[in-house]
């Protein structure tokens, strides 16, 4: 499940950062093939070449924010 493509962003993550910042970039393999102003249109453009499922968009921004999410509910365990 992309975990190559994902291992791949975070290894070299300051060296996108110096080319993509602020961009959503396509990963196959160990390899960026697009750079793009959306994640829509990365995903949209990337998919006439790829299947879905086989490459990773990833935002390119500095720090954990860009791949973390926090959720936060208002459900209490008693």
């Amino acid at each position: 499940m992309l975990d190559k493509e994902f291992k791949y962003y975070l290894e070299n993550q300051n060296e996108l950062l110096k080319k993509y910042n602020n961009r959503f970039i396509v990963i196959v393999g160990g390899e960026v093939v697009g750079d793009y102003g959306s994640y829509e249109q990365a995903v949209f453009e990337s998919n006439k070449k790829y299947e879905l499922g086989s490459f990773l968009v990833q935002e390119c921004t500095r720090g954990e924010d860009a791949y973390t999410q926090m959720f936060h509910s208002r459900v209490i365990f008693a």
